[in-house]
């Protein structure tokens, strides 16, 4: 939402500034110049990225505009799943956390959290770094450098339509140079159409220039920055899960990895202490009356 609020004060303050200063907004609207500057940067967008960054794209973009990070209450919930999870660990056995990982659609404790649950790449993440532990494949101070590589990885594919948009928003400028060109190539073809025909084409002209460059630091540089963002706070996400795993696969005890993982978090969207505390010993836990 806050993309769009900003997308429109963009619009309204260059606009209106515009025509508060005497312009006419449809002086601006020269068709030509828009299929030029849009169409070029398409193409360059699809020379640049192979199909599957594109569809990431996508799907980032729309994220940013529509999608919103994860709040406090995400991450309270996540560090109260986490603790259910290593107590039964830690009270039943390792073994127990089998039928949680190998069906977390049926899982009981997993259930009570439908946002987690309903996320695939959380979810897929957090099964994966259980499972070596649970399975005794990997010793536990192995199984930290693992998901370390495992984000590393994440976090580069995550940044490749930050490139890309940001790859776009720096030829912009350039592209609407080149509108601009062809303008002024149609202007000097026109010289003997009188000076109203060559004002226009020159309005022409100077507007691809614009477009080039609003377009750039309007919107997609911004936009390109606004993906970065949600980046991190994905990967700060991921980030907490694997200090809670690491720290519970090294022996601590399950209270005190799950707060291991509250500091590793933002102040934005740190729980409270003492308010998380409070709600994890409320928990209906295994063996707990």
């Amino acid at each position: 939402m806050m993309v769009l609020i900003g997308i429109l004060i963009v619009m309204l303050a260059t606009l209106g500034g515009f025509a508060l200063g005497g312009g006419n907004v449809l002086v601006l609207l020269h068709i030509s110049e828009y299929v030029i500057i849009f169409g070029m940067a398409l193409g360059l967008l699809i020379i640049a990225s192979p199909p599957h960054v594109g569809r990431d794209i996508v799907r980032k973009v729309v994220g940013a505009v529509f999608g919103r990070k994860t709040r406090r209450d995400g991450y309270f919930d996540l560090l109260k799943l986490l603790y259910e999870l290593f107590v039964l660990g830690r009270r039943n056995g390792l073994i127990a956390l089998e039928e949680h990982i190998s069906d977390p659609e049926q899982s009981v404790i997993l259930r009570k959290y439908p946002d987690f649950l309903a996320h695939e790449e959380h979810r897929n993440f957090l099964i994966n770094a259980l499972r070596p532990v649970v399975d005794g494949r990997i010793k536990p101070d192995q199984l930290e450098s693992l998901m370390s590589t495992e984000l590393g990885a994440k976090a580069e594919e995550a940044d490749h339509p930050v490139h890309l948009l940001q790859l776009v928003g720096d030829s912009l400028p350039g592209i609407g140079i080149v509108a601009a060109v062809l303008g002024i190539i149609n202007t000097m073809a026109s010289l003997a159409d009188g000076p109203e025909v060559v004002g226009e084409r020159v309005a022409a002209a100077l507007t691809g220039t614009l477009l080039g460059v609003f377009s750039a630091y309007g919107f997609v540089n911004p936009l390109a920055n606004r993906v970065r963002m949600n980046n991190l706070d994905e990967m700060q996400y991921l980030r907490c899960i694997k200090v809670a795993v690491a720290g519970f696969a090294k022996g601590l005890a399950p209270i005190t990895a799950v707060e291991v993982a509250r500091r590793s978090l933002e102040s934005s969207v740190q729980p409270l202490a003492d308010e998380l505390e409070a709600a994890l010993k409320s928990l209906p836990l295994p063996g707990k009356a």
